[in-house]
């Protein structure tokens, strides 16, 4: 479900010290900062079944999103190609399982991962983390009655999402979002 096309946090928008494209941590402070503008965070339209989103005005150039998280969603295995990014829980929480692993780009469609690559993070109100080009991850709202809000920056604006399912060790490639699929 989506709600307005577009909103504009409080929180200044800005690109780095040199001028360039926004770095992670530019990323990383337009999430904290707009997460801890109330009037924002309140004002998202909450589905129960559905999680809801407004795009912000990212930093910079970036893409940035409000999402509302109903009890029991997530996004599925995915990752943001060549972009960069940075997310941050507003309200609830979230959990991120992510792989601490380099995948091919291009030219698969199923790996066999390692061991050892799991990595899982709660993210409580307030906190976050940002990540770079190829980060594949889930997130999860895995409280059975509370909503959980939270910011994401994407710089460039995102040129695809691969999602993909996993059996155990086994990651498959599933599809290929264009923005097209998701505006």
């Amino acid at each position: 479900m989506s709600v307005p096309p577009s909103a504009s946090p409080s929180a200044t928008s800005s690109v780095s010290a040199t001028g360039s494209a926004p770095t992670q941590a530019d990323l990383y402070d337009f999430v904290r900062r707009t997460a801890a503008d109330t009037e924002l965070i309140d004002s998202l339209p909450l589905d129960p079944e559905g999680r809801t989103w407004v795009r912000l005005d990212g930093p910079g150039g970036s893409e940035a999103w409000l999402i509302g998280w109903p009890p029991g969603t997530g996004t599925g295995w995915h990752d943001h190609a060549d972009s960069v990014g940075a997310f941050l829980t507003a309200s609830g929480e979230l959990k991120e399982n992510s792989l601490a692993a380099r995948l091919p780009t291009d030219g698969w469609k199923t790996l066999e991962l390692t061991e050892d690559v799991d990595r899982e993070r709660r993210l409580r109100a307030g906190q976050g983390r940002a990540f770079g080009r190829h980060h594949v991850h889930e997130v999860l709202n895995e409280s059975p009655d509370r909503h959980a809000i939270s910011v994401h920056a994407y710089y460039p604006p995102l040129p695809q999402i691969r999602r993909y399912s996993r059996s155990g060790p086994v990651l498959r490639l599933e599809q290929v979002e264009r923005p097209e699929d998701w505006q």
